[in-house]
């Protein structure tokens, strides 16, 4: 056989329901139609954000085969230095792809969608987990020997296609397999499922493929001039803008919104007194050359407090129509057809009593004996079906709860801890505005409901009980920057009391746990 001949290999990494295996058998189809043998194998990932299925063809021409006498040996997997193509369906796959060592200067096109589809551990991060795309366009460019991108799950979307088809189109635009476009077509026809929209995005990604990449933009639409249509939200708004500095009227006006939707414009109108105070305090201490750096941040963080997540709100979140529509849209449901959500949900006894009456909830936290009733129902998740009308209601009447927020142990409980946090900024500010600013920014830590927020709430007492104890030489906003990074390094607080040892002199002995614990206050509210 004539080794100059060599078979031409193609790499496909996909996330599940992405259509990986569609555009792997179109690939096949297209060179079988054209005279080529064709291999494809695939290689499952763990699940479906957690590992992408990667899917690799290699084809070989037939007439070189039979001069030869022999078919060609295929291989099954991909190896560094081999790949002619590299097809990514998601933007951080193709980042994968450089990491694993297939996309080369002198071989590899790599052809890459820029949309994101957030991975499980972005998502759980404590801090922002979320991924540099400039660092996986700068390794494309660097890494590949040609570099195709641009927006191919938005072109398939503005179709009424799937990605599978402009990942084609893209592969034919790119002129790296040996065959006209009406071949790459004729597969698609071949397939028989969705061919005009298919087609369709084929076409525009073909096009898009031969000219400039387009770079990603995930900044997502502006937002809207606010117009509320309550009164007392209309009195606020004006208030903030006749009272507040503008670099601030972005945080504060979102931060309204946000609060109105969580609870009603009452709420609202106590969070723009909360942070009229700070604002107060910001003017007092030399905020205006700071560009109002604290009233800016206490906003932004007060806003994410005083809308804490407890079981009425994913009670609330988790039965909205705009939720369940959006679920439609992306399975692409028609108008006769039902889809189901099933939810997976674990109550712990702490949520139910948060959501009691403080004094009943209170009463209930402390007795196991007014607990052993409930364990049944906490032992073990449940699965809820928000699409009958049984689960539907369920959830619901959990959600309508909301009136009655106010009189909860949680409610209570988190009120006293954003009062604690505000005093301790109002004190501050004045022998340190930065540490003032690093106090507030330290309410990144407390966020979600269940262990999330009782490990985030813990790490947060940490680091204000280190606050309380230190007397060092280095700058305590530095400090305090440094130890909120190392909690929000890993969620089970490891770095941190790692951080928090080596600042108490933790090499005598003392393990990183306890200097922890040493630092530690009383929880607020207990």
């Amino acid at each position: 056989m004539d080794r100059s001949i060599r078979p031409i290999s193609i790499a496909i990494q996909a996330m599940g329901g992405q259509g990986g295996g569609v555009l792997a058998d179109w690939i096949v189809s297209l060179a079988e139609s054209q005279g080529y043998l064709a291999q494809t194998t695939s290689v499952p990932g763990v699940a479906q954000r957690t590992g992408a299925t990667l899917y690799y063809v290699e084809i070989f021409p037939e007439h070189a085969a039979r001069k030869a006498g022999r078919d060609p040996v295929l291989a099954l997997m991909p190896m560094p230095g081999d790949v002619d193509v590299v097809i990514a369906a998601e933007f951080m796959e193709a980042g994968r792809a450089v990491q694993r060592g297939i996309v080369t200067p002198d071989r590899t096109t790599l052809i890459a969608s820029t949309h994101r589809v957030y991975a499980i551990g972005e998502k759980t991060a404590m801090g922002d987990g979320i991924l540099d795309d400039g660092k996986v366009l700068e390794a494309g460019e660097q890494a590949a020997k040609s570099f195709i991108y641009f927006d191919m799950a938005a072109v398939a979307e503005s179709h009424g296609s799937v990605i599978s088809s402009t990942l084609f189109g893209a592969l034919a635009g790119s002129g790296r397999l040996p065959f006209e476009r009406a071949a790459f077509e004729e597969a698609i026809r071949r397939g028989g499922i969705g061919v005009e929209a298919s087609l369709a995005a084929f076409g525009d990604a073909f096009e898009r493929a031969q000219g400039e990449p387009e770079a990603p933009d995930h900044s997502g639409p502006a937002p809207s001039e606010p117009d509320p249509q309550h009164p007392v939200l209309r009195e606020q708004l004006e208030r903030v803008r006749g009272r507040f500095p503008e670099v601030a009227h972005f945080n504060v006006v979102e931060g309204m919104r946000r609060l109105a939707d969580y609870q009603d414009p009452a709420y609202a109108r106590d969070y723009v007194d909360r942070v009229e105070a700070v604002l107060a305090l910001d003017e007092a201490h030399g905020g205006e050359t700071r560009d109002y750096l604290l009233t800016t941040e206490a906003a932004r963080y007060l806003a994410l407090w005083m809308s804490y997540e407890d079981t009425i709100r994913v009670a609330d979140l988790k039965t909205r129509a705009s939720r369940f529509e959006r679920f439609r849209r992306e399975v692409r449901a028609g108008d006769d057809q039902l889809v189901y959500v099933t939810e997976f949900m674990h109550p712990r006894i702490e949520e139910i009593c948060d959501t009691l009456p403080a004094p009943l909830g209170r009463l209930l936290l402390n007795s196991p004996r007014l607990q052993r009733p409930l364990e049944p129902f906490t032992r073990k998740g449940r699965h809820v079906r928000t699409a009958t009308l049984s689960g539907f209601m369920l959830l619901w009447t959990v959600s309508r709860m909301r009136r009655w927020r106010r009189s909860t142990l949680r409610f209570r409980e988190e009120m006293a801890r954003i009062e604690a946090w505000l005093g301790r900024i109002h004190q501050t500010v004045a022998p340190d505005y930065a540490l003032a600013v690093e106090i507030a920014r330290c309410q990144r830590l407390v966020k979600g409901y269940g262990d999330t927020h009782a490990r985030g709430l813990s790490n947060f007492n940490t680091i204000m009980g280190v606050i309380d104890g230190y007397d060092g030489d280095e700058e305590p906003a530095a400090v305090v920057r440094r130890l909120r990074e190392a909690a929000l390094a890993d969620e089970q607080g490891e770095k941190l009391a790692a951080a928090v040892a080596a600042l108490n002199g933790g090499d005598d002995g003392e393990t990183p746990q306890a200097a922890t614990t040493r630092a530690r206050p009383v929880r607020v509210g207990a």
